[in-house]
């Protein structure tokens, strides 16, 4: 009988590490302080509080994503991960004017993300897993990359339970902001995103119209802004 108690515990003990996830309340905490409602980044402030997401870094590194854990639970953890660890890229080297300012212009490619057994760079997180994983256009309003014309980083956490919410909402608002977009019937002026990322968007009228206040035309013009990759702290 103890043999088989031992046994049990031994089993239970493996489901619960097999399940085990990260809580993201730290994160959200940190958000909420350090970032406005338009998605400015007060990195200063951040780097007042870095141990706190070195703390929170640290807890994804040993809670990476699990096959076990819902596709809410995977999907809101790698956004977390890849907007967290571009922060703290940030943090390294603040103060910097652009994220382009370094690693030759390409920090994206450059393999630092411990997680794990395993290392990766923010591409392969995004690229790799995000993109061909959960095929889901609306990650490209929730990912962020420390610019100006990146989709305003969400000053709250990724959190499963709303997560369809939390990007729906994203999305939304990216696409009617006129600092992003510019939406007229017969014409539009889009962000920069929705050229790079076009197999992601399918049709790309059909697209905006999920979304768009203005409805648009199937035969609108379009044109796409330029991208200003200057830091999003203001």
């Amino acid at each position: 009988m103890e043999s088989r108690s031992l046994l049990i515990s031994l089993l239970l003990l493996i489901q619960t590490a097999l399940l085990a996830q990260p809580g993201h309340e730290a994160w959200d905490k940190l958000l909420q302080q350090y970032v406005d409602d338009r998605g400015r980044v007060d990195y200063a402030g951040f780097k007042t509080d870095e141990a706190k997401l070195d703390g929170y870094l640290q807890s994804l590194r040993q809670n990476p994503a699990k096959r076990s854990w819902s596709r809410a639970e995977q999907l809101a953890y790698w956004i977390n991960t890849y907007n967290a660890f571009t922060i703290k890229l940030i943090l390294e080297n603040y103060p910097v004017e652009s994220i382009r300012d370094l690693h030759d212009g390409n920090p994206w490619d450059v393999s630092w993300i411990r997680l794990g057994g395993a290392v990766y760079s923010l591409n392969q997180i995004e690229h790799n897993i995000i993109r061909p994983q959960f095929k889901d256009a609306r990650i490209h309003f929730a990912v962020n990359c420390a610019a100006r014309s990146c989709p305003p980083l969400l000053n709250k956490a990724y959190k499963a339970v709303v997560l369809d919410h939390q990007l729906r909402d994203q999305t939304r608002k990216f696409i009617n902001n006129p600092r992003f977009n510019t939406l007229r019937e017969e014409a539009v002026t889009v962000s920069r995103i929705f050229d790079w990322y076009k197999e992601d968007f399918g049709n790309l009228h059909s697209y905006l119209n999920q979304y768009a206040d203005t409805p648009i035309q199937t035969d609108a013009s379009v044109r796409f802004k330029a991208y200003d990759w200057s830091l999003n702290d203001r």
